[in-house]
């Protein structure tokens, strides 16, 4: 895991304890007030709520213990390895995306990261710019061109 990846769930886990169980609790205490449970719509959905807050912090803690942090900041080189920012080129469509390489935890393809263990960075990885790398998609086989490496 990057260290802004695991900043990133320690600000999350902090947001969830601080301010979000006791919100969802005080949504609890005040659906309990509107009486008979069985029937308080109110109440179950805050409570189901409570019960997804308690998994995330579960998962998050748990993600947290079994984290190892890397410092990509001491990485480099010509090659491409966790931590760094790709460039491809589809073959097909020349359309050109970019990608950094982060651990399972943080990979967000809405933040332009993905996984080391995805099918996309299992195919780039040990490449270097100007080679070609095949990815095996539900469509068929996509060929990229990796155009940059950089580190930071």
């Amino acid at each position: 895991m990057t260290p802004q990846g695991h900043t990133q769930l320690k600000e999350e886990l902090r947001h969830l304890k601080d301010i979000e169980r006791p919100r969802i609790s005080h949504e609890i205490g005040v659906a309990r007030e509107h009486g008979d449970l069985k029937e308080n719509a109110e109440y179950h959905a805050a409570k189901d709520k409570q019960g997804f807050i308690e998994g995330r912090i579960l998962d998050i803690e748990d993600k947290l213990a079994r984290a190892e942090v890397i410092d990509v900041s001491i990485l480099g080189g010509t090659k491409i390895k966790f931590g760094a920012f790709v460039k491809l080129e589809e073959a097909a469509t020349g359309k050109v995306i970019e990608y950094r390489l982060v651990g399972p935890e943080e990979a967000s393809v809405e933040r332009g990261t993905i996984s080391v263990t995805s099918p996309v960075a299992r195919a780039m990885i040990g490449r270097e710019v100007g080679d070609e790398v095949q990815v095996r998609a539900p469509g068929g086989v996509k060929a990229y061109e990796v155009l940059e490496i950089r580190w930071s």
